[in-house]
């Protein structure tokens, strides 16, 4: 008999550690999705949540979520470390935010003006940021004035099987192309080409992906 084997501490904590896991997500996943059909967020099942996850979706705006998604939220999950609950919202009147099939999602902000487009089987690592609005203008005369999100917003495109690093942060905008990797912390304020491995502050392309 070897060592592993042997091994009945771990064998307790990892069959603990499933059990809490499935009894967290039976329970937030109940809940949110009861929130959502709420709040007018439309999802397609099976959908999972890990912990809290906040969806806010402003008057006449449109938030549609794809199947097989899951959503985390807690440490306990993600090991990575998580610093926030996922925090999803539209901001103004006409926005749309669209999440493809099979995309995961942990401690992520991901705030929405006109239009963000999110593919199947995106991986958005923990803490990242995704936003198509600037919040105030360049110019100084018009940095306090009541401008409208129209007015500092560029649509967002994540396309299929991308990867987010963690603390990734995506500016408006920015379209970044299929299979690619986005190494972490970097700040995307540019387009980054299908299939490379891009990363940096600002983003730039390392090399492709064969």
């Amino acid at each position: 008999m070897n060592i592993n084997q042997l091994d009945l501490r771990g064998v307790a904590y990892n069959k603990i550690r499933n059990f809490k896991l499935l009894i967290n997500r039976s329970f937030w996943t109940f809940f949110i999705r009861i929130r959502l059909k709420v709040f007018g967020v439309k999802f397609h099942k099976p959908i999972k949540f890990y912990g809290n996850s906040y969806f806010i979706r402003f008057r006449f705006s449109k938030m549609n979520i794809g199947k097989n998604c899951t959503f985390i939220s807690t440490s306990y999950m993600n090991m990575a470390g998580i610093n926030k609950k996922n925090t999803i919202s539209t901001i103004q009147k006409g926005a749309e935010l669209i999440i493809g099939d099979r995309c995961g999602i942990s401690g992520a902000v991901i705030l929405v003006a006109e239009k963000i487009t999110i593919g199947e089987k995106v991986l958005v690592g923990a803490n990242c940021f995704i936003s198509d609005y600037g919040f105030h203008e360049l110019d100084p005369d018009k940095r306090w004035n009541n401008q409208t999100a129209s007015d500092v917003s560029a649509p967002v495109v994540i396309e299929d099987n991308v990867w987010l690093g963690m603390n990734v942060t995506v500016l408006k905008g920015v379209t970044i192309g299929k299979n690619s990797v986005i190494g972490a912390n970097s700040l995307v304020t540019k387009d980054i080409p299908a299939n490379v491995i891009a990363a940096g502050n600002p983003c730039k392309v390392i090399r492709n992906i064969k």
